[in-house]
């Protein structure tokens, strides 16, 4: 079997992907979504953030989402979280999978979370306590793995020596982010493998952007590379607000298409490409999808295009 076929698709629209939209979804509109990517077999979902409401206003009903689902639900979803005061809340709420975020590039990590790199490092150890009190698991999840819009590369040792600093040992994951989709495959494989190779054992999670249109190539050599679950997001929607020049996530839609895991059937396909035109609707944001766009092609022999 591939590593492609033993990957973990995660969805992140109901975060990242709404991040930049400037709208906030009502919590109906979100269960709905929840429930339809689990019901189609999406392994994973990040479905929201404890980012400050002023700040990132799509994630103002995070908490309220939290509570509209059922602790069998959440045991497939993620919620990012910056803080141990983050992961205290949102433990409380019933989350049980907390993704703890910050930047291998100090002035990114200023932007985004307000404060330094070692800041986000030194809390860690709390934030890991808090989430294993409450029987949950937690990851270790690099921004700007690549590069940082405001010093351009990010050094590889400084991811690796992130990795390895005893106070984020703790993670069960650790995932990698190309914040700004700048990377290329031959750059997304090295760093894997290093963080494969040179670092405590872990799960490993790609997290990719679509901006140089290297989305999927990068995802598949994430998973060739050793990762083993990979972040998308309906329609390629996504960005960071605090990082210029991001634009949308590589699109769940054209990950599952090139992965094929075991589940994903045409019909499947033909679902998810309605749920995700429903919800572009909504928001007034293009679809950025390749695999969507040719599911609605005049290809009709193709078993993958969408009848009628």
């Amino acid at each position: 079997m591939t590593a492609q076929h033993e990957s973990l698709l995660r969805d992140v629209t109901l975060r990242d992907g709404l991040q930049l939209t400037g709208k906030v979804l009502p919590v109906e509109r979100k269960v709905e979504i929840v429930r339809g990517l689990l019901a189609l077999g999406v392994p994973a979902l990040e479905i929201g953030s404890m980012a400050r409401p002023d700040l990132v206003p799509p994630m103002a009903n995070t908490m309220e989402l939290i509570a509209a689902l059922t602790p069998q639900e959440l045991q497939r979803c993620w919620v990012w979280v910056a803080t141990p005061r983050h992961v205290e809340k949102a433990a409380a709420a019933g989350v049980r999978n907390f993704q703890y975020c910050f930047s291998a590039s100090d002035a990114h990590n200023r932007a985004n979370i307000g404060r330094t790199t070692e800041d986000s490092v030194a809390a860690m150890p709390d934030a890991v306590r808090l989430a294993r009190a409450a029987g949950g698991e937690i990851q270790l999840c690099l921004a700007t793995s690549f590069t940082c819009p405001f010093d351009g590369p990010v050094d590889p040792e400084r991811v690796l020596a992130i990795a390895n600093d005893s106070r984020t040992e703790g993670a069960a994951d650790i995932v990698i982010a190309d914040t700004l989709g700048q990377a290329h495959p031959a750059q997304v494989s090295a760093l894997i493998a290093a963080v494969r190779d040179r670092t405590p054992r872990r799960r490993i999670v790609f997290h990719g952007h679509d901006t140089w249109g290297m989305g999927v190539a990068n995802t598949l050599a994430a998973l060739a590379a050793g990762a083993t679950m990979v972040d998308g997001a309906l329609g390629g929607l996504g960005g960071c607000p605090f990082a210029p020049g991001a634009s949308g996530n590589t699109s769940s839609e054209d990950i599952l298409f090139a992965t094929r895991p075991h589940w994903f059937t045409p019909a499947k396909l033909a679902t998810l490409v309605g749920l995700t035109e429903r919800l572009l609707a909504d928001l007034g944001e293009p679809n950025r999808s390749r695999a969507a766009e040719g599911a609605r092609s005049k290809a009709a022999a193709f078993e993958w295009v969408i009848p009628g």
